[in-house]
């Protein structure tokens, strides 16, 4: 297990997610569904990320790609996961299959997409140059536990402060 294997493969599965909301758009019952079942992936995949990947990475990484740092690679993913929060929030706030609820999600979507790929990118490439492979088996495993647990109970999303979350994690 390694998890930077297991966050690309949650990252495939949350644009097959999205891409099933395209199919039953006009069905709302079965939209609002997979929406429930997208939302809490989105959220738990984030906490677990900012719990048990991004502490790693800020005392590992070096900035990978385009990014200038690793200290900015992480600030700007939990900007991110912000952002994907607020879409959630925003559909929270309107009746599913209503042009509001559709919008909020496609915002939660244009965020996301834009996350993944600059998290493939930059993030997960420097954490595979310099963590160990029994260091990201791990996490993995933490990661996993962690998400399996919150995703049974529910978890309510909570922005972070991107800056005060590198300077704890530093």
């Amino acid at each position: 297990m390694d998890i930077t294997e297991v966050i690309l493969h949650q990252h495939m599965e949350q644009r097959r997610m999205f891409a099933m909301l395209d199919e039953v758009r006009d069905d709302t019952e079965t939209a609002s569904a997979i929406w429930q079942r997208l939302a809490i992936l989105l959220e738990v995949h984030a906490e677990a990320e900012e719990l048990y990947f991004y502490p790693h990475l800020l005392k590992l990484g070096t900035g990978e790609a385009d990014a200038d740092s690793v200290e900015e690679e992480v600030e700007d993913a939990v900007k991110d996961h912000n952002k994907i929060r607020d879409g959630v929030r925003d559909a929270a706030e309107h009746r599913a299959g209503s042009a509001p609820w559709w919008e909020a999600i496609a915002k939660a979507r244009l965020e996301n997409d834009d996350h993944m790929g600059e998290e493939e990118r930059q993030d997960l490439a420097d954490f595979r140059l310099h963590a160990s492979l029994q260091l990201r088996h791990d996490i993995a495993v933490q990661f996993l536990r962690y998400e399996s647990q919150k995703a049974a109970e529910g978890i309510t999303p909570r922005d972070k402060d991107p800056e005060g979350y590198v300077e704890r994690n530093s």
